[in-house]
């Protein structure tokens, strides 16, 4: 069975930083295309990066230069360091495998002071 948990969300005052866990099982994170995505409260689903298989890395032009995605192979984990956090980062961020859109339920991310 695939499956995506989540982890690492909190509360943290603007310019702070997380860094987001996502622990895969069922399949080889490696072997696909994933991302993080994540939905403020009202709002769309928003991409936020991706992580291609040969280790290329994309990033939405909100989080450039602030958000680094990464992998453990080993550990077939997912990551998500956030830096220099803002208020319009609060959201709901979730991984996901996007051959199938599979998503875990996800780890709340609130950036105040």
């Amino acid at each position: 069975e695939v499956q995506l948990v989540e982890s690492g969300g909190g509360l943290v005052q603007p310019g702070g930083s997380l860094r987001l866990s996502c622990a895969a099982s069922g399949f080889t994170l490696s072997s696909y295309v994933m991302s993080w995505v994540r939905q403020a409260p009202g709002k769309g689903l928003e991409w936020v990066s991706t992580i291609y298989p040969i280790g290329a890395t994309a990033y939405a032009d909100s989080v450039k230069g602030r958000f680094t995605i990464s992998r453990d192979n080993a550990k077939n984990t997912l990551y998500l360091q956030l830096n220099s956090l803002k208020t319009e980062d609060t959201a709901m961020y979730y991984c996901r495998k996007d051959k199938d859109g599979t998503r875990g339920q996800g780890t709340q991310v609130t950036v105040s002071s």
